[in-house]
């Protein structure tokens, strides 16, 4: 079966006619913000097992945060749900957002730790930068080290600074 991007209005219509709308994004975002009628199936999850039958009949729709996950995952996820007709919710969680229709969110929980990572990073390299033109051409050490770190990430799949964010207290995830 061919797959088709959806827009969020017609995603609302097959959903109250009774389609699946699949979130694959990870549960801490999910959880910080999610389309009410959306089942929680991340994809790594799903790209180890698949979906429950009670979420592959008819028309299954699947969004990420903005549809770049979805495109990319595609095929995968065309096959994951198989026998169903597969849509992908054009602009993900942002174009619902965009095109006025409700989110669930709650502010009781973290911001997502991707987010939590950008800002810690940017905020690191941001200081480096700063400190290494006012105090001591040493701080610009700071940028290089995270530089090196996002790198790190990107090639291995082992993000350090994640790990120890998803530690901080303030990620103690409420249910």
């Amino acid at each position: 079966m061919t797959i088709g991007t959806i827009s969020p209005r017609e995603a609302q219509t097959l959903v109250a006619q009774g389609a699946k709308l699949i979130d694959i994004r990870d549960a801490d975002e999910y959880q910080y913000e999610h389309i009410p009628e959306a089942h929680l199936a991340p994809l790594p999850t799903l790209e180890q097992g698949s979906l429950p039958a009670n979420l592959r009949a008819g028309q299954v729709i699947f969004h990420c945060q903005s549809g770049k996950r979805t495109q990319n995952a595609a095929t995968k996820l065309n096959a994951i749900a198989a026998p169903a007709q597969v849509w992908l919710l054009e602009g993900g969680i942002d174009g619902w957002k965009a095109a006025g229709f409700p989110v669930a969110k709650d502010r009781s929980q973290p911001l997502p730790l991707m987010r939590q990572v950008q800002i810690a990073a940017g905020s690191l390299a941001l200081l480096g930068v700063i400190l290494g033109y006012t105090v001591s051409s040493a701080f610009f050490l700071l940028s290089g080290f995270v530089g090196a770190g996002l790198i790190l990430a990107g090639v291995t799949g082992f993000c350090g600074m994640a790990r120890l964010l998803d530690i901080m207290p303030w990620n103690r995830r409420t249910h």
